[in-house]
């Protein structure tokens, strides 16, 4: 048995033991008297009893031991922006947006909404929020009102933080009005909104008695200490939504110790980064990389960390290797669509820098195909990790953990199951499948520390949604196929379900079918994820229109596709938007009345449909095919 293997193996068979030792990572204000509370899954409270603070494990023991060392590093390469934060400095800046947050009535257990741009501020909001004992709730910054209201009304936040607007390739983009728009059509808004103005949307409106300045509160607090609240590691650290298969997103709700305990050993045994040296996470707060290995993972292991507003290409596409060479990145995370990006500039700009500092490259996000894997490991000449989770696990459910053992990379793998996770690829019927036979990625319960501990006021579609799969076993359901190879080494095929995977960002169907329905014109609708060279997947839509001689002309058609991209736009921004809109008359289901979904997905991507035994009407699917060639 390799050491991998051993060490893996303990972790699943003696896991009590096991994640005992890894909990010494943090520090504890109380000692946990369980580490695993089993009693009901699939329902799990990892370190029942004790109490800790995950700001202070990310920020105040490194500003005590080490107060000068660098924290986080903020760059825009929109603004030509840099700010560098110690650990003390940052200390400082939490502290005085947690008494701004106290000031306001913010109390432990309240959420507090975060609808930020990658600025400096955002880290403070989310740090702060964890300081009091309330619950943060990022929403990414490109996410339209509508989108915004409803995760309002379902974190119902006491309080909002947010800014007069963003940059996004050399342009700004307005936030304020989307806030606005949000709070209007929320059926419980934000008690207040505080605003940082960074002077890009000059003249924005405010709203007398809810609207508050940041700087303005920030100078009436600048020499405030606030203690951190001590929680009980079962306290929810924050809520982040995901695409579901309905149109309701589903709110991930996370603890705080389990949460620390599983970053902290990440930070080791994954991604091998130590105190004092530089992560650089491309990812967005808005998303869960952002949470877990921008703000929290490297804070907790006392790494300084940075937070990059702006784009791979610009000011051209050697910027991200500059900034390796400059601010000396050990440790770098990205996903596999900015690197089919990058694979397509001018190979100098990877050549123009030194990267003796960085140990490896970590992608995730999106399945990795085996081409660009290969093209960044020759071109880099460093190691490049696959490797695979999702909003629900926290961190990585399968990788390479080369803090362990340095076993070899296999091209288009992220990998074997990481310690912790029982997980297996199951047929559909709950068995086990054999080496490459395609199956179901689960994972036998307890999911292990920093996974989601339920849905958020909703427990009832965390067993739907996530353990519903079988009956027997009682199996956490990825939601992904996958296979196993005979050596071991897993390989993600992509979705069983309708939820796709857009340069990482994962949209449901159901969503964008309701936004496109939006439109007055629109009858009836499906959305389909079609293969991409560099999104990894995109948005198609094909719809049915109330009346056919709208889109009888090519004029009329062009017409009202851009027409209904403009209403996803409105409702649930760009980011959602379909790459094509085709209409038809009619659209393919079976005879009981389903979407045949996978069959048009087949077509679109120049495949076979599959069987058709099922079909109601074989001329809509001809439609499908012929639109495909002539619209």
């Amino acid at each position: 048995m390799g050491v991998y293997e051993a060490f893996y193996r303990r972790s699943i068979e003696e896991r009590d033991a096991f994640w005992a030792e890894e909990a010494k990572r943090i520090y504890w204000h109380k000692a946990p008297e369980v580490i695993c509370d089993d009693s009901r899954l699939p329902f799990v409270k990892w370190f029942k009893g004790g109490e800790t603070n995950l700001c202070y494990n990310a920020v105040d023991r490194h500003a005590a031991e080490r107060p000068n060392d660098t924290a986080l590093i903020y760059v825009s390469t929109e603004t030509n922006e840099e700010k560098r934060y110690t650990f003390a400095e940052l200390q400082r800046e939490v502290e005085r947006m947690a008494a701004l947050y106290l000031n306001l009535g913010v109390q432990k257990g309240d959420r507090v909404l975060i609808y930020m741009p990658m600025i400096p501020e955002a880290a403070f909001a989310m740090l702060a929020a964890v300081r009091i004992g309330a619950i943060h709730s990022v929403v990414f910054g490109g996410f339209a009102s509508a989108s915004l209201a409803t995760r309002i009304d379902d974190a119902q936040p006491k309080i909002m933080v947010t800014a007069d607007a963003g940059m996004r390739n050399g342009k700004v983009v307005p936030y304020k009005h989307l806030v606005d728009e949000a709070c209007a059509l929320a059926k419980t808004p934000p008690e207040k909104v505080i605003i940082v103005d960074r002077g890009l949307d000059k003249g924005f409106p405010r709203v007398e008695g809810r609207d508050l300045d940041y700087a303005t509160l920030r100078a009436q607090h600048l020499d405030a200490a606030v203690s951190v609240t001590w929680v009980e590691s079962t306290h929810p650290s924050y809520i982040l939504y995901t695409s579901g298969t309905t149109g309701k997103p589903k709110g991930v709700q996370r603890d705080t110790g389990g949460y620390a305990v599983a970053l902290a050993a990440s930070m080791d045994y994954i991604f091998c980064g130590k105190a004092g040296e530089t992560m650089f996470a491309t990812s967005d707060i808005g998303w869960v990389v952002g949470h877990s290995y921008i703000i929290y993972g490297p804070l907790l292991a006392g790494m300084a960390t940075i937070l990059y507003e702006g784009t791979p290409l610009r000011p051209d596409p050697g910027i991200w290797w500059r900034m390796v060479e400059q601010y000396r990145v050990a440790v770098m995370f990205s996903a596999p669509t900015a690197i089919r990006v990058l694979k397509k500039q001018d190979p100098k700009y990877l050549k123009s820098a030194d990267l003796s500092s960085l140990k490896h490259l970590f992608l995730a996000g999106e399945p990795l195909d085996e081409t660009t894997h290969k093209w960044i490991h020759e071109a880099l000449g460093k190691p490049v990790i696959d490797n695979y989770w999702q909003t629900e696990t926290g961190w990585p459910m399968l990788a390479i953990c080369r803090g362990i053992e340095e076993k070899p990379i296999k091209y288009g793998s992220p990998g074997f199951p990481v310690y912790g996770y029982n997980l297996k690829i199951f047929r559909e019927d709950g068995t086990e499948c054999g080496p490459n036979e395609k199956g179901i990625v689960g994972i036998l319960p307890p999911l292990p520390p920093g996974c989601l501990s339920s849905v958020w006021g909703d427990d009832a579609r965390f067993i739907s949604s996530y353990f519903s799969l079988f009956k027997e076993p009682l199996v956490y359901s990825s939601a992904d196929w996958g296979i196993k190879d005979e050596a071991g080494y897993h390989f993600i095929l992509g979705r069983t379900d309708d939820v796709i995977n857009v340069a990482g960002h994962r949209l449901g169907t159901r969503e964008i079918e309701e936004a496109v329905q939006a439109h007055t014109t629109i009858a009836e609708v499906a959305v389909v994820g079609v293969r991409d060279e560099v999104k990894g997947q995109v948005p198609v839509a094909f719809a049915v229109v109330k009346d056919p001689s709208r889109v009888e002309t090519e004029q009329g058609r062009q017409a009202l596709e851009a027409e209904v991209k403009q209403k996803v736009d409105e409702l649930l921004g760009a980011i959602a938007r379909p790459q094509r809109v085709y209409f038809v008359s009619a659209l393919p289901k079976t005879r009981s009345g389903k979407m045949l979904r996978r069959s048009i997905q087949a077509l679109a991507e120049g495949r076979d449909p599959g069987d058709l035994t099922t079909i109601e009407d074989r001329s809509a699917l001809e439609q499908i095919a012929e639109a495909l060639k002539t619209q």
